[in-house]
């Protein structure tokens, strides 16, 4: 089994690339971000004709989440199961696919550290880990994978001095994420890698890319049940080059 998860930045924008990318590179799941697609306008029936049975929770211009399975899908549910008043931006959605419990998130920016946005990030990591606590067993198979727009240590970011007081990187954030693993999950990519210098996002302005200034954000948390069975994971960075593509390239965590 394969799972994928990829901020796709519009995929009206994207779709012929990620059709094209779905068929070369086979995933089972995939747990999209940034579909900027209301519901009635997600390309549900495109997907089904590439094998993928699909659930898309999406609010138009900004944000969106989805899940693709070739492997079923059920029990979808939008937005936290933690019964407080639903969270304003569409972030989140969540089903079973192929006996795996899986979500599909798109955790906020936070813009700065004295941005209201900012201390939304932390209070939905927060949601995102009691959501998680209520609706699963960390015994069970479960994955969380997503843009966190967190790097989780200073191996994720090119030059961590000149990240000091800003986000993605900020001690609060990173306790989020680590408050988040201690549940029961591990970072999939760093089970397989533990050096540096290995993004999943680069900025489009001053040619980034090119000069390897990125982030590694882009995570599949995976419990243990799920990690007994995983065998490779690379960030696919072909998938960032070309015409028009995506600021995020594709995450894989391949499991036997």
């Amino acid at each position: 089994m394969r799972i994928v998860t990829w901020n796709v930045n519009s995929l009206k924008a994207r779709l012929e690339r990620v059709e094209a990318w779905l068929d070369e590179a086979r995933p089972d799941i995939v747990c999209m971000q940034e579909t900027k697609l209301a519901d009635d306008a997600f390309p549900a029936l495109t997907f089904q004709a590439l094998g993928y049975e699909s659930a898309h929770y999406g609010q138009g211009q900004w944000n969106g989440v989805a899940i693709l399975s070739r492997v079923g899908i059920s029990d979808v549910v939008v937005d936290f199961a933690d019964g407080l008043p639903a969270d304003p931006d569409a972030r989140i959605i969540s089903a079973t696919c192929g006996g795996i419990r899986v979500s599909s998130v798109y955790v906020p920016n936070g813009r700065s550290l004295d941005n209201d946005h900012y201390h939304y990030k932390l209070q939905w990591m927060e949601r995102l880990r009691n959501h998680v606590a209520a609706t699963c067993d960390p015994t069970a198979d479960v994955v969380v994978a997503g843009d966190f727009n967190i790097a989780p240590d200073d191996r994720d970011v090119v030059d961590p001095a000149k990240l000091v007081d800003v986000t993605h990187v900020s001690p609060q954030e990173r306790a989020a994420l680590m408050a988040l693993e201690s549940w029961g999950f591990t970072d999939s990519f760093r089970h397989f890698y533990d050096q540096g210098s290995l993004y999943s996002w680069w900025d489009y302005r001053a040619g980034d890319f090119h000069k390897g200034n990125g982030m590694r954000i882009d995570l599949i948390l995976a419990t243990a049940s799920v990690m007994k069975r995983a065998t490779w994971s690379i960030v696919d960075r072909n998938a960032r080059k070309g015409t028009s593509p995506s600021d995020h390239a594709p995450v894989l965590l391949d499991l036997v």
